[in-house]
Formats: C-alpha cells, structure tokens, sequence
C-alpha cells in the first residue's frame, strides 16, 4: 500500500512539476532526504523516483519560455563548482579508479541538483517551500523516534530509514540537530495556536529522540546548537526557560545504559569506537602527505590501512567530514571544504547586517540565524561522522545564497528620493511675458 501512495503522488506531481518547476525542487528534496519509498516493502523500494523527478524538472525549466533560469555565480557557488571539479580531478588519479564510479555518479547527482534547487529559488515563498520540505522529510523521523524512546522509557537506540544518509543511530540524530533550528523559524510563521503548540512538540520530541540515539557526536552538537539557537533567537528569555526546564528533565528521563554511554566521552582511550576512528583519522592525514590529490573515493580498503594507518587491521570508515575529504581529496580539497562553509557563514552574516534597518525583510535575518545555527551543529557532529556528501547541508548552503540574492533585489528596488532643485527666478523672461501681447 505505501509503495502505491508513493507512486500515485510522485507521477500525480509530474504534470504539475512541468507546468511550475520550482514544485519539482520540492519533490526532489522530498524523495531524496525523506526517502519515502524506502518504508515500503515492494517494487517502490528500488524504483527510480528520484531521477524522473529531475529529468522532469530540468526539461521544465529548459521548455518555459516566460522564465530564464540561471545559475547567480557568488564566492559561494563558485567554491562549490571548484569543489565538483576538484572532486572529479582526485577520481582520475584514485587508489582505486576501478571502484571509484558509482560513488562518483551519486556525488555528481547530489551536487548537480543541489545547483539546479539554487536555480530555482528565486522567491521567499520558495526558500520557504525548501525549508518545509526538509523538516516535513526529517521532522517525521524524528516525531516517530521521539514517540518511540518516550514508550521505551530510553531502552532502546533510534535508527534513521534503512539505506539512506541517515540509516545509522549518529547520523539521525545529527539530521534532527540540524532540523530544530529550522523549525524554530517555521514556528514564526504559523499563525494557528494548536499549529505552533503541534511544531513545539515536534521540535522537543526530536530533541528525544536525538538522545534516545545514543549518539555521543550528536549530544556534543547538540549542546552547541542549543546555546547558539538561544543567543541567534528572538525570546531569549523564554525559550531560556523551555531550555532549563525540558533539558534536566530528558536527562533525568534517560536511563542509566544512556549515561554510561555518554560518559565514555572522557574515557576515549579505552572506547574501541573512539580508538578505530583515531585510527582512520591517523590514515587519512598520512595519506594525504604522501598523495597531494588524496585517495580518490573507496580508499577504506585493507591495502590502504596496511600502508598508511597506524594499526592496519582497525579498518574504520573516516567518521569525520573533515577526515573524509581530507584522505579522499587531499589537503586542497579540504582546505576548498572549509572555505564552502566560511563563506556560506560570512553570506549568512551578510544577510543579517544588512536587513537590520528593514522591517519587511526581517525574516531572511530571521532565516539565515537559523541556517547558521543547524549548519553549526552540522560542523560540529559532522567532526565525527563521514557525512561530506550529506544533501541537506548543500540545500541549506543554497538556500542562504537564494536569500542573498533576494535581498540584494529587495535593497536595489527601493526608490531613491531625487533631491528638489532651486530654480533661481528669470527676471527677464518675466519682463518679456508682462510686455507680450495676447493672442
């Protein structure tokens, strides 16, 4: 039955897609960070929604003759492009070119897309359709997994959707660290009192269930976003008090195994885990001194960590977005990786110091706080977690410049009031006019 809704609503949206192709970005962000069809347990699991949905969004956009879509080319998006094509270069010297194309087929999708959604934010209204479409396809996890531990009383580990970015226990709580700072904004802009009471309790049973994942990268992070969400927000004074009061409360909540779980924090050195990850680390930075380029894709193979990891039998994957581009593309990858989110963060402030005086566009200030604040949590759990090729931190990457772009048109459409001129009086034309006959 789940694989027949799937079906029906995506082929039920082409049409609609080809008519506005700004709705095939929401179907694409939909099937790509939601999943859908992988709940089901029939043909749907393998169909490919994903690639009819962009085939006919790109055709719509190429065939509407009212509208141009461009890509706007900013430090922002020309970074991202450098670091494709800085990609593609590391996959053509690789350890392991034979086994590198599929892996590079699926980050050429992630990222090509991810440039066709910045293409077609064009409007706040569709910003904001991105925004809904994310915490809608993450939110649902996270609703479900905090309904979840709460039954438990904490017994047992959240997982994410089987076969997707965020399968593993680390990698949905990450996803919920980053979707409650969106959510934060959304509650903004619902006008109905049972909506925002409804987009609270989501927000705090995705809290739930981001600790009822037992993830020790996403406490970390969360801890993080929840001060920064707290300095970025507008009621600092109450949504203080929801802090103090619901965070002692789940922590009380979670039973002793969580506890111990997170305590081994201070106790690294005798976490087999921790000590794997260490070691995977180690690889990636030895391997990138002795290749410029880094490995390519697929370089956790035991040949690798026979020649450059400390301890060759620990094969670990990187566990670190910034591991993971360093061993996979070198140290200039990573060093084009950390300018992609300095720049994203600068566009975001950009963003906020330049509305300060505009009430109408008080909410692409609103909005680029909180993109900063989930993209921060982002950084912060993704230290422990191979999540480079994540798709929602790149929409979210996006979605600031679109703002940008938006505001800069806001500020440009804005009359300039032309200063009124003194005209110094003709004594002479006047003599001519008093003495000028009429006719």
């Amino acid at each position: 039955m789940r694989d027949v809704i799937v079906t029906l609503l995506v082929f039920g949206s082409l049409p609609y897609i080809f008519k506005r192709p700004s709705f095939g970005m929401v179907m694409w962000i939909w099937i790509s960070v939601m999943n859908p069809h992988t709940q089901g347990w029939g043909f749907a699991r393998e169909f490919p929604f994903a690639a009819i949905i962009a085939v006919v969004t790109v055709a719509a956009m190429i065939t509407n003759s009212r509208r141009h879509y461009r890509l706007p080319i900013t430090p922002v998006t020309a970074t991202f492009l450098l670091f494709i094509a800085w990609m593609c270069l590391t996959s053509v010297f690789a350890v392991h070119p034979e086994e590198i194309g599929p892996q590079l087929v699926k980050v050429i999708k992630i990222t090509g897309m991810t440039l066709v959604v910045l293409m077609l934010l064009r409007k706040r209204i569709h910003v904001e359709w991105m925004i809904w479409t994310i915490v809608v396809s993450i939110g649902y996890y996270g609703t479900k997994g905090g309904i979840f531990t709460i039954r438990s009383g904490g017994q047992y580990r959240v997982w994410g959707p089987i076969g997707t970015f965020i399968d593993g226990n680390n990698e949905i709580a990450l996803a919920l660290v980053m979707t409650i700072p969106l959510m934060y904004y959304l509650y903004g802009l619902i006008a109905h009192k049972w909506g925002r009471r409804a987009m609270v309790a989501s927000m705090l049973l995705c809290a739930l269930a981001s600790l009822g994942s037992y993830s020790r990268g996403a406490a970390i992070a969360m801890s993080v976003m929840l001060l920064f969400l707290w300095l970025k927000g507008k009621n600092r004074l109450s949504f203080g008090v929801v802090i103090m009061c619901c965070v002692p409360f789940a922590l009380l909540f979670m039973p002793d195994q969580w506890h111990s779980r997170i305590d081994t924090i201070n106790e690294y050195e005798q976490d087999a885990s921790a000590m794997g990850r260490i070691n995977a680390w180690n690889m990636a930075y030895n391997l990138a001194n002795d290749r410029p380029l880094g490995g390519g894709f697929m370089i956790y193979e035991p040949d690798i960590f026979e020649k450059y990891a400390p301890v060759p039998q620990d094969i670990h994957a990187a566990h670190s977005i910034y591991f993971q581009v360093l061993g996979e593309h070198g140290w200039g990858g990573l060093a084009i990786y950390v300018m992609l989110g300095f720049l994203t963060w600068r566009t975001g402030s950009w963003i906020i110091r330049n509305t300060a005086l505009r009430k109408d566009l008080a909410w692409a200030a609103d909005l680029a706080k909180m993109v900063q604040v989930s993209l921060l949590g982002f950084m912060v759990g993704g230290a422990f977690l191979s999540l480079t090729y994540f798709d929602v931190p790149y929409y979210l990457m996006v979605g600031m410049v679109a703002i940008r772009q938006i505001v800069e048109r806001e500020k440009a459409t804005v009359a300039v009031p032309v200063p009124a001129v003194a005209l110094e009086p003709n004594h002479q034309l006047e003599e001519e006019m008093q003495h000028e006959p009429l006719r």
